[in-house]
């Protein structure tokens, strides 16, 4: 099925997901749990009746994954749930169906479940780094939201018109949907860490764009053809690349690719491994201003090194605009006494 799996490297004994989380997944979800009752709300919705009947469903419908079901599979699963520490362990059942997918399902005990077509077509590590992705999912706590998005985009835009919720439902599922999205880049870098091996994360991003047939593809072109797409064109291009995006759940393979080679070169990947990383229990009090301070600089950075005409643009912008702001802030400190001379 695949080539063999390679020595382990690393444990990550009591990691922390702040570990692998996008800064702006991170605030997002703090802000969404900031909402009075809101996780109460969901789970009333989506409790222990809807995650029992999820079970019952793929425990009738397809195949757990066990010592002696799948033993490849729950060895690769296990080695992966050693080496993010994860104590609590998701089952994990695969699913027959021709397409490519994997996703959790449930909200306290949530379930992972593989479609069959992964098994013939990816690599051990790749494997590895699809298990540890969904894995992650369930550890930063993204599923309780992750259904909240499935519902909303269940709901027949006829419904929400009947009902006068056509707007305000769509605002609330396009800031879903960009949290979502990040919450995938923070999965890919839980993936990653998972398989230990980034030319096997590249290739699976290849492999997600084009399918299984990496003979007759380039890992190194791939690359020219992600800096292709950042760099765009003008900006009626820098608007379809925004439009195509604004609702999809998941980032485009060629951007996945982009932002994991970014974690990987700036050393954040190799500072893990090297065991410099928060453990769970001693991360301190979550403060939603300086997680929403530290995904406004994610987003100024990746502005700043992007090369898409727009995105260069609003930069410059965000630069001009920060003294103003600083002003602006004096002169309100000053006005209502927030600053003592």
């Amino acid at each position: 099925m695949g080539k063999e799996l390679k020595p382990i490297k690393k444990y990550l004994t009591d990691i922390s997901p702040k570990a692998w989380e996008h800064p702006a997944d991170r605030a997002a979800l703090l802000a969404l749990k900031q909402i009075p009752v809101i996780d109460e709300i969901i789970k009333k919705l989506f409790g222990t009746t809807f995650e029992r009947a999820i079970r019952m469903l793929f425990l009738a419908s397809s195949v757990r994954v066990t010592g002696k079901q799948f033993p490849k599979i729950y060895n690769l699963y296990q080695e992966v749930c050693l080496r993010l520490d994860v104590k609590e362990v998701p089952e994990l059942f695969i699913t027959q169906n021709p397409k490519w997918n994997a996703m959790v399902w449930g909200v306290d005990k949530p379930i992972i479940v593989f479609h069959s077509s992964f098994l013939k077509d990816l690599q051990d590590h790749e494997l590895m780094a699809v298990l540890g992705h969904e894995l992650s999912h369930c550890i930063s706590g993204h599923v309780l939201y992750k259904t909240l998005l499935h519902l909303l985009l269940s709901i027949p835009l006829q419904v929400m018109q009947i009902y006068g919720l056509n707007l305000a439902v769509q605002l609330i599922l396009m800031a879903l949907l960009e949290w979502d999205r990040k919450s995938e880049l923070s999965a890919d870098r839980a993936g990653l860490l998972a398989a230990q091996d980034p030319q096997a994360c590249y290739t699976l991003e290849m492999k997600l764009a084009g399918g299984p047939d990496t003979a007759s593809m380039d890992i190194n072109e791939f690359f020219v053809q992600a800096r292709e797409y950042d760099k765009g064109g003008d900006i009626l291009d820098s608007m379809f690349k925004f439009l195509n995006t604004l609702f999809e759940t998941h980032p485009f393979p060629v951007m996945r690719l982009a932002e994991l080679k970014t974690w990987v070169d700036k050393g954040s990947y190799q500072k893990i491994l090297d065991g410099q990383y928060p453990r769970r229990g001693k991360e301190g009090p979550e403060d939603v201003f300086e997680n929403v301070k530290q995904a406004a600089d994610q987003y100024q950075e990746d502005l700043n090194s992007s090369k898409d005409p727009l995105a260069s643009t609003l930069a410059d912008v965000l630069k001009n605009a920060e003294p103003i702001a600083n002003q602006v802030k004096d002169f309100f400190d000053n006005l209502f006494g927030g600053k003592q001379e």
